[in-house]
C-alpha cells in the first residue's frame, strides 16, 4: 500500500479511493526505492512518497486533498494517511544535512536522517499545538480564524513557542487574540494534525476576566454562544475541535 502525496494531495483511485501499488508508482515516475517506510518493522507493508508539483496522476487516479478524505477513508486508513505525510514531507525537506549540505542518508533502525560527513541527525517535526474551549457559565466562546477558508465557528488555538508549556501557551494566546484571562485548566485529549507536522493538544478553561478584543490580523470574530442562541457551523466531529465543542455544548444545543 502506497502513500503518493503531490503537496497535500493523495493519489487515490478515483471511484474507490484505493491507493495505487508500486506498478502504478512507477508509471509515474516513481523509483520503488524512492517509497518510505512509514514504520521500521521488518516486514511492513506501508510505503510513502512526495512527487513533484507537476506529475500528472495516470488513468482512473487523482489526487484529491488529504483534508477531503476525511470521511472517505476509514479512520485506520486516515490515520495512516496522516502518518505516511509527516514522514513523506520529512523525507522531502531533510535531503541534505541542514548543517554541512551533505545528502543525508536514511537510518533503517529509526526515523533518522543522518549526515555521513558531520554526523548530524535530522528526526521527522512534530509541532506541538494548543487548542482551548472557554466556558463562562452555560456559554461557550467560539471565534471564526481570519486565515481559514470556511466560516465554521471553534475553539481558540496556536503554536507552542521555544520554552513555553502548553499551560502558559494558553494563557499567552488567549490574552493575545482575544484579551481574556482564563483558570482551571483542564485536558480534554490531543489529536495529530498532519497539516503538516502538527499535535493538537485540547484543553477546557474557564473565565476569569476582561472583555473580548480580538487580534484583527488573527480572528475575525469571537463571541459568547449560550442558550437560545443560534449555534454556528461547527467542525466534524472527526476533528479535535469538534469533539472539544460537541463536549460541551451549551443547554438546547445538538450537534451530529
Amino acid at each position: 500500500m502506497n502513500f503518493v502525496f503531490r503537496r497535500d494531495e493523495l493519489l487515490v483511485e478515483e471511484t474507490s479511493a484505493v491507493l495505487p501499488d508500486t506498478a502504478v508508482c512507477v508509471r509515474i515516475g516513481v523509483a520503488a526505492a524512492a517509497l518510505q517506510p512509514i514504520w521500521t518493522l521488518p516486514g511492513s507493508p506501508y510505503r510513502t512518497v512526495h512527487v513533484e508539483p507537476g506529475v500528472e496522476p495516470p488513468q482512473g487516479y487523482a489526487f484529491r486533498k488529504l483534508r477531503s478524505l476525511f470521511g472517505v477513508l476509514d479512520d485506520e486508513r486516515m490515520a495512516l494517511a496522516g502518518r505516511a505525510y509527516q514522514i513523506a514531507e520529512w523525507a522531502r525537506t531533510h535531503r541534505f544535512c541542514g548543517v554541512c549540505g551533505t545528502p543525508s542518508e536514511r537510518v533503517p533502525t529509526e526515523f533518522c536522517l543522518r549526515c555521513p560527513s558531520c554526523g548530524f541527525s535530522a528526526y521527522p517535526r512534530i509541532s506541538p499545538a494548543m487548542m482551548v474551549l472557554i466556558r463562562k457559565g452555560d456559554s461557550i466562546l467560539l471565534a471564526r480564524h481570519t486565515t481559514t477558508a470556511t466560516s465554521r465557528y471553534t475553539a481558540l488555538a496556536g503554536f507552542v513557542e521555544p520554552g513555553e508549556s502548553i499551560e502558559q501557551t494558553i494563557h499567552r494566546e488567549v490574552h493575545e487574540e482575544v484579551g481574556l484571562k482564563v483558570g482551571n485548566l483542564q485536558y480534554f485529549g490531543s489529536q495529530s494534525w498532519p497539516f503538516p507536522h502538527s499535535l493538537m493538544v485540547a484543553f477546557t478553561a474557564d473565565y476569569v476576566s476582561g472583555d473580548i478584543r480580538v487580534q484583527e490580523d488573527e480572528i475575525a470574530d469571537a463571541r459568547w454562544f449560550g442558550p437560545g442562541d443560534a449555534m454556528p457551523d461547527i467542525a466534524p466531529r472527526i476533528s479535535i475541535a469538534g469533539s472539544l465543542i460537541r463536549a460541551n455544548l451549551p443547554m438546547g444545543w445538538s450537534a451530529p
